[in-house]
């Protein structure tokens, strides 16, 4: 596949089978212990006669400055268009899709699923970062975050000179913005930043790259609407996710669900009453400052993290409306409870098409499943719960570099846990292949070529 996106050629070797690592000395301290949806009273001077609009509101103010790229810079970008293709595009993963996606080499007999790695939004992140860096040569470049979650992007962003902005220590999202100097650019990831880090931005003399997908931009729009209409959100996502922090920066009251069992909770909670200190303790990191389960879950907006387990989302959407059925009757409903899907649809395709991988393994005699893609990478993490809950041996792998010379493989359980392990045995090898959203081809390529290798080697 041609990718119609412009990036710098620039490689840097990257440290084997690991996460991306800052290779330059960390910013020194903002605000410390501070995390960015704590901030507002930081930003008064930026809220002083916005009363009475919303944070939606706030944020295409700030885009409407000329000091605000949201479109990349075109000028730059035929320029590096044919880098990005020869840097990221696979020739065996494009073998792969000429023969209906099936590939045998080496006693190893490769099925990759049809839908997997890189979709448009992450395509078009990664080109804006790229873009920013030739458009502006001679500036600081700076990062809130990882661009995306893989680690070969990421590195090559840190060989590029672009500074990664720390955090602070803890999952509160706290960052450390005093590196960031007079005229400097300041990039916004795929994930997005909080409405508190973009008016902090906002009040500097610095140029903002806001490369935020599409998607998660939908996902703020649905809290914006449950605000306007006064519910609480009910946020399906993990409260510590880059995405979620920035997602829950643009809504007044809310509580993050990570599962179906905090959901379920939840839902009991609204139905029954209970004890509200036990609720405020369970969900302490994951609701809004003053929030009273007493009072506000009586009107309730279903949004979620663009990344998560579709199933699970819906799951978690049926038992919420059931609940608030239960509670309030069947009057008037959506006076209680409002959803939409703000799932994106790659998430959706590369999980389907896992799932259709997996009802033929008897079929394809498949031994396990390969995903491919960063360990922090939430979309690429349910990947690896399809299969694994359907019973069939999974790995999770970050690089190409997992696959050891002596068959191991270095991989991510569904816990976290990272672990290494034999690999693979005598004689043939079926194999069932995808890769995250936000994975480039050539890291499925660089795992295939060495799984390739260690067969010829024991044959």
């Amino acid at each position: 596949m041609k990718l119609h996106i412009a990036l710098i050629a620039i490689y840097s070797a990257a440290p084997l089978c690991s996460g991306f690592t800052l290779h330059k000395p960390a910013l020194v301290s903002f605000n410390s212990g501070t995390s960015a949806r704590q901030t507002s009273s930081l930003f008064a001077s930026v809220d002083e006669g916005q009363k009475e609009k919303t944070k939606k509101d706030k944020r295409r103010e700030m885009m409407a400055k000329d000091t605000y790229f949201k479109n990349g810079f075109k000028g730059v970008r035929d320029e590096v268009a044919e880098s990005m293709d020869a840097q990221y595009t696979s020739e065996t993963v494009n073998e792969l899709k000429r023969s209906d996606y099936v590939l045998e080499r080496e006693d190893v007999t490769v099925h990759l699923a049809k839908d997997f790695g890189f979709c448009w939004g992450v395509e078009r992140s990664i080109a804006m970062a790229y873009e920013a860096r030739t458009h502006f040569p001679d500036k600081n470049l700076h990062i809130t975050n990882e661009l995306i979650h893989n680690p070969e992007v990421n590195d090559k962003l840190d060989n590029m000179g672009v500074a990664f902005i720390p955090k602070e220590g803890g999952a509160d999202g706290g960052k450390d913005f005093s590196g960031v100097g007079d005229g400097d650019v300041v990039i916004l990831p795929a994930f997005g930043a909080s409405i508190e880090e973009m008016a902090y931005f906002d009040s500097k003399n610095v140029q903002v790259v806001d490369t935020t997908c599409p998607w998660v931009s939908k996902v703020w729009n649905t809290v914006d609407l449950h605000q306007r209409k006064g519910l609480t959100s009910i946020i399906h996502g993990k409260y510590a996710h880059e995405e979620t922090i920035a997602t829950t920066s643009f809504c007044e009251d809310y509580v993050c669900v990570k599962d179906l069992a905090e959901a379920q909770y939840v839902a009991d909670y609204i139905i029954n009453g209970g004890d509200k200190d036990e609720f405020l303790k369970k969900f302490s990191k994951a609701t809004s400052k003053g929030f009273d389960p007493d009072t506000m879950l009586s009107k309730i907006g279903l949004a979620n993290q663009t990344t998560m387990y579709k199933e699970e989302t819906r799951a978690v959407g049926q038992l919420l409306q059931k609940a608030m059925l239960k509670k309030f009757g069947p009057v008037n409903p959506k006076e209680h409870y409002m959803e939409f899907d703000t799932i994106c649809d790659a998430t959706q395709e590369r999980q389907d098409a896992i799932h259709e991988l997996i009802q033929k393994k008897d079929e394809l005699e498949l031994d396990f499943i390969l995903v491919v893609g960063g360990w922090d990478s939430s979309n690429t993490q349910h990947l690896l719960e399809i299969p694994v809950n359907a019973g069939l041996r999974a790995f999770h792998i970050n690089r190409g570099e997992c696959i050891g010379a002596d068959n191991t493989i270095t991989h991510r359980k569904l816990n976290g846990e990272v672990v290494t392990e034999k690999f693979v045995g005598d004689g043939k090898v079926r194999l069932g292949v995808t890769s995250g959203a936000s994975t480039p081809d050539r890291a499925v390529q660089d795992a295939l070529d060495r799984l390739f290798l260690l067969k010829k080697v024991m044959a």
